[in-house]
């Protein structure tokens, strides 16, 4: 009949009557899963040697617990130190975790000889973390670029703009506008791992080639010996990372045996316009997509030889890729007249052993999966900063890097499938942020995860896998 209309009834959800007296039942219960996995690898013994100077007499809170449970925090999704409740008030499952002001007062001790201990310590846990890995048959997986697996170790540097809300020490307007910080970080492209980070205040140069070279030896120290010597490590960035005494020192450090090559953006100057636009339509190729096939409307080609580069290691290439603009793709007056995006790039990576100008393209190119990195560090801890004090915060951010390597090693570790390629929101919400029973019976503590979570047996499995992992001596 017109104008009746006909509604399906909806099923109502079952009545609760909600009290707080509830005993025995854990939140973030899977978060047990990272100060575990902090234990393993050897970080929280790590940690602890690298602050006793802070704990001269041998009471309270041990200085290297209070740093990984800071650590583990963040991880699960803290975004300030008052979140170490979530840990605290769940002794039965995480121990002892310090008070919110001793937190406070670690952060405000920790001197800059301190921090150096921290990165070392840091260092060490990854180590312990990759031999696990090459014991139960993982191993530290291959960075890909166009269908093919790259050797060795794939370092990316970027900077990025952090906003702060208040007055904060040395945070200052930045060139987009707004007010901040502008810390440098690397990513080690193969697993996501955050080996180094430096804060420096919102109106630091974006190519200042001493930040680089700062955060570039303290990103090569974080990788253990074994890979750092004997090991291609091909480091790339924007054009920020294109200065000369960058790229020089990057070759320098080949004399010390490490075997580091290039790749770096390269600003767009009137002598590549004019090198770009003298050459002949035959000299371009094709360009790859990741898979290897070819990418639609781009094309490459090499200016070495056309573009002076006086001042650059010897051995430097210089190639360019052009293509249609997708809709609202940020355009130059050079590339409007010439209806295509340009970019431009250096690297020292040689033509022999295939290195040709498609390639090292579309590995270029590869860099911008550091965006994603630095989004999802920006949900683990520097994302915002706790305190007014710079000091305090270049420690927060450290921490935040541990936080990023203990979600890292728990998906090569201790994940599979397509939890192993999780981002840090995801992992929170199946695994980390679980609710379970705590229960004690045959002598025996027992953390009882609800049988209907979808995402229970992952759960366990992880936590059988970081029992079996091979540990540390000494």
């Amino acid at each position: 009949m017109e104008g009746t209309f006909y509604v399906q009834a909806i099923g109502l959800r079952p009545k609760v009557h909600v009290t707080a007296d509830g005993s025995g039942v854990v939140g973030h219960a899977g978060a047990r899963l990272l100060t575990d996995l902090a234990d393993a690898t050897g970080l929280t013994a790590a940690y602890s040697a690298a602050l006793r100077p802070l704990r001269p007499r041998g009471t309270g809170h041990d200085p290297g617990r209070v740093a990984t449970d800071l650590a583990v925090t963040i991880a699960d999704g803290g975004e300030a130190i008052a979140d170490l409740a979530v840990l605290r008030d769940q002794a039965g499952v995480f121990g002892p975790v310090a008070s919110t002001p001793t937190a406070w007062r670690l952060l405000a001790d920790t001197d800059e000889a301190a921090l150096a201990s921290l990165r070392a310590a840091r260092g060490s846990a990854r180590e312990v973390a990759w031999m696990q890995a090459a014991e139960t048959g993982q191993g530290i997986p291959a960075a890909r670029a166009g269908g093919r697996e790259l050797p060795g170790l794939v370092l990316d540097l970027d900077a990025t703009l952090v906003t702060c809300h208040s007055e904060k020490e040395q945070a200052a307007p930045t060139y987009k506008g707004g007010f901040g910080f502008h810390p440098l970080l690397c990513f080690l492209a193969n697993t996501g791992e955050a080996v180094s980070g430096r804060l420096r205040s919102g109106n630091s140069g974006a190519n200042t080639a001493a930040d680089h070279i700062a955060v570039l030896d303290q990103a090569l120290a974080q990788i253990p010996d074994a890979h750092r010597h004997g090991t291609d490590i091909l480091i790339r960035a924007d054009g920020a990372g294109s200065a000369k005494a960058f790229l020089a020192h990057v070759r320098e450090l080949r004399k010390r045996g490490i075997r580091t090559f290039f790749s770096v953006g390269y600003a767009i100057t009137e002598p590549v316009r004019h090198a770009v636009r003298s050459m002949p339509d035959r000299l371009w190729h094709p360009a790859l997509d990741q898979d290897g096939t070819l990418r639609d409307g781009a094309e490459v080609a090499g200016l070495t030889g056309m573009v002076d580069l006086g001042g650059y290691p010897a051995g430097t290439r210089i190639i360019v890729r052009r293509e249609r603009p997708h809709p609202g793709a940020q355009l130059s007056l050079f590339d409007q007249d010439e209806g295509l995006r340009h970019q431009v790039f250096l690297t020292d990576t040689p033509y022999s052993g295939g290195g040709s100008a498609q390639f090292l393209e579309v590995r270029h190119r590869g860099h911008a999966t550091v965006q994603d990195h630095i989004r999802c560090g920006k949900t683990t801890g520097f994302g915002r900063f706790p305190s007014r004090n710079f000091a305090v915060n270049a420690v927060w951010l450290e921490l935040s890097l541990t936080a990023i390597d203990l979600l890292v090693w728990t998906r090569v570790l201790l994940l599979d499938g397509e939890l192993a390629t999780a981002e840090p929101k995801k992992l929170r919400y199946r695994l980390l942020h679980v609710a379970a029973r705590l229960t004690r019976g045959g002598r025996r503590l027992r953390l009882r995860i609800s049988a209907t979570w979808p995402w229970r047996n992952e759960l366990a499995t992880a936590f059988h896998r970081l029992a079996a992992l091979p540990r540390p001596t000494g």
